[in-house]
């Protein structure tokens, strides 16, 4: 069994000389014997071992019994052991969580916090892998779920990954170790433990080496799938531009949902096997899909945007326009200013954030008013003889993530700017004109 856990060590660089390896210690079978065969590797490689036990509350004087029993087995091996109480029921009822569900939040915080600057080892085994493969295959996942666990996420190593229950329970027993049993893994009242007490038993019977099978198919399967994430890599660096993925239609349809995958969550917006699919039939065929909020994908010539965008007001928003700094918007600010276009050096836009629009002042007619989008606003943009629907200039030419908060300034004859557009041709500055009205939105 030693064996096994120094090649998956191996394999991965789980461990390195010098570093400390923190095991979580719950009491039961597997948590002893990871801490047991991790201090008898630990002077062949060169590391220190440490352990952490988190008393959940749940269970009561159980629980208590536990936390008795990892601190005399620690003081016995002369291991450093550091214990947290943690009031998962109550953590529970507060965020409205699963007792299993609290409990895993509660302890992966206290293991996060005990192991910084260290490497975190859990007792997770071939069978608890076998598990998670089937669970996730029920819930219904991709390539990534049926791989089952990782042996490392981040500084999180799981060294037993490939010794099956029954081996650990074998080496405890060869070496006359007890340990604790938790009561709560017999209940049949969570998922897991269905398939552990009901699924595997059937698993068994059909093939006596079914965790060992599943164990080579997860690294066949991790294999694969590190292969097809290094292909995603190399498209999403490429593809991404911002908030967009530009020209990913021309991807394989595994790399480019893998792609979209990854921008949603990078954004922290959820995302599923149907939601991924739809993302697809979008970049295909144009047009927006719902992610969250109001988060939106939107397709457009083989690309694919994530946009916010947020919903029209209900009544137009509108102030009359002054010199100086202008708002209609929460955080954006329209600055005029009237200037002499003697002394004027052209400048059209500073960056994405902060446009500039030049208008002959002394073409404007009448008084002038800022507002936001209408329906059936036109405009005769400089340098055509025609008017144009602003709805169908904003869909081909504005990007969706600021169409709802778009600028419009008018006076006494119509629209005289559009924001994202242009300005319109009776307000265009020529060789007469003399002053200009330099108008500045700045978007925070």
């Amino acid at each position: 069994m030693t064996d096994k856990i120094i090649e998956l060590i191996r394999q991965n660089d789980m461990i390195a000389p010098g570093d400390t390896v923190v095991c979580g210690l719950s009491g039961g079978a597997d948590s002893v014997c990871l801490l047991l065969c991790m201090l008898d590797i630990s002077g062949s490689i060169g590391f220190s071992v440490e352990a952490v036990h988190v008393n959940h509350c749940i269970r009561g004087s159980e629980s208590d019994r536990d936390q008795q029993f990892c601190q005399e087995l620690c003081q016995r091996l002369g291991v450093p052991l550091t214990v947290k109480r943690c009031d998962v029921p109550q953590f529970s009822r507060e965020n409205s969580l699963s007792l299993e569900e609290a409990a895993r939040k509660m302890r992966y915080s206290v293991f996060s916090e005990v192991s910084a600057g260290k490497k975190l080892a859990t007792a997770h085994n071939a069978n608890d892998n076998l598990e998670t493969m089937i669970l996730n295959l029920a819930r219904g996942t991709g390539l990534k779920g049926i791989c089952g666990i990782p042996p490392v996420r981040g500084n999180i190593i799981r060294p037993l990954l490939t010794v099956s229950r029954q081996e650990i329970e074998d080496f405890l027993a060869s070496i006359g170790q007890d340990f604790v049993t938790d009561s709560t893994n017999l209940e049949l009242d969570c998922t897991r433990n269905i398939i552990r007490h009901k699924i595997m038993p059937v698993l068994s019977e059909i093939n006596g080496s079914a965790v060992q099978t599943a164990v080579s198919s997860a690294e066949n399967l991790r294999s694969e799938n590190q292969f097809i994430e290094q292909q995603v890599n190399s498209a999403y660096i490429t593809a991404k531009n911002g908030a967009c993925l530009e020209n990913i239609r021309v991807l394989h349809p595994i790399i480019r949902r893998r792609c979209i995958a990854r921008l949603l969550t990078e954004n922290s917006l959820p995302y599923s096997h149907q939601r991924l699919e739809d993302a697809d039939r979008v970049l295909s065929e144009g047009g927006k899909l719902n992610i969250s909020g109001n988060w939106f994908l939107i397709g457009k010539s083989g690309s694919l945007w994530l946009a916010q965008i947020l919903p029209h007001p209900d009544s137009e928003l509108a102030a009359p326009l002054k010199t100086g700094e202008n708002s209609i918007f929460p955080g954006i600010s329209v600055v005029c200013e009237v200037i002499d276009k003697d002394i004027y050096i052209t400048e059209e836009s500073v960056n994405k954030k902060l446009t500039f629009y030049l208008l002959d002042y002394d073409k404007i007619k009448g008084r002038t008013v800022l507002h936001s989008r209408r329906f059936g606003d036109r405009i005769q943009l400089c340098g055509r003889s025609h008017s144009s629907s602003v709805k169908k200039l904003i869909n081909s030419s504005v990007p969706p993530d600021i169409r709802s908060t778009l600028h419009f300034i008018d006076d006494e004859e119509g629209v005289i700017l559009a924001e994202g557009i242009g300005i319109s041709q009776r307000v265009a500055p020529d060789a007469a004109s003399t002053r200009l009205l330099r108008v500045c939105i700045h978007r925070s």
